[in-house]
């Protein structure tokens, strides 16, 4: 599933990112070597670095 379309970022990505340590949007999209633009996919993104912060 996407979750950013301004950067074509998937929900792999971000939970990937999260694994390694980013702790919120801004810090995963930076581990996949992008950055936030319009923010309108950050509540979904806090939602799936939270869930696997729990899982871990």
């Amino acid at each position: 599933m996407i979750v950013c379309v301004c950067n074509a970022l998937r929900e792999s990505d971000v939970r990937k990112a999260a694994r390694e340590g980013a702790s919120c949007p801004t810090s995963a999209y930076a581990r996949c070597g992008r950055r936030a633009r319009c923010g309108q996919c950050f509540s979904f993104a806090r939602q799936i670095i939270a869930a696997e912060r729990v899982s871990a």
